[in-house]
């Protein structure tokens, strides 16, 4: 029976060294969010470590747009699922390189640019549980902060989460390892044998 190895933020090179593709993690500390709007913004703009909501160096940026629910002035997380991380492909490299991240985290994997900037930065690759939205959001603590609420809105800000336990699976490492890039390639194997035998 496989073990959770725990996590917990923010990571340093050691920590990212010792995590291997099939590893599965508990995330302990604090991420932020992003999804297209924020990516695009911190590819572009550039904003100092003074204008980001929180220090990015050794942290997990989390492709979701998570479902909020605001009571008695606090913000509470009701559904946090990943999203399709691969559509952030042509700013992830950029991104890891300038803000020093250690994790990225959502579902389906990342291209070659961003396992090239991971294997050069030390970064890894989480993979966030599909299709279990309510048990991701249980996992989160808090919400610690918002940023670019009112421009980009609620699904599309920067929301930083202090997380307990947060599950994951390492599936691309700092190591030039990517499970998603393995499977391509046994299904394309697997494809080409079926269309000769037909």
């Amino acid at each position: 029976m496989n073990k959770f190895k725990h996590v917990y933020l923010p990571l340093i090179q050691k920590d990212v060294d010792s995590l291997r593709v099939g590893d599965m993690v508990l995330i302990n500390g604090r991420i932020v969010t992003g999804r297209d709007r924020i990516h695009n913004f911190l590819f572009h703009k550039r904003p100092s470590k003074e204008q980001l909501p929180a220090n990015l160096e050794g942290s997990i940026l989390y492709h979701c747009g998570p479902v909020i629910k605001k009571t008695d002035g606090q913000y509470r997380i009701m559904a946090g699922g990943p999203t399709t991380s691969i559509r952030l492909e042509m700013y992830e490299y950029k991104i890891i390189i300038n803000y020093g991240l250690r994790g990225i985290m959502g579902k389906g994997g990342m291209g070659e640019k961003t396992l090239e900037a991971m294997k050069k930065a030390g970064c890894v690759y989480f993979h966030a549980i599909g299709g279990a939205a309510v048990y991701l959001a249980e996992k989160v603590r808090c919400v610690a902060d918002v940023w670019k609420l009112e421009e980009f809105g609620p699904t599309e800000a920067m929301w930083v989460l202090d997380v307990e336990n947060f599950p994951a699976v390492v599936t691309m490492d700092c190591h030039g390892k990517s499970l998603h890039k393995d499977v391509a390639k046994e299904s394309e194997k697997t494809f080409r044998r079926l269309v000769f035998i037909n």
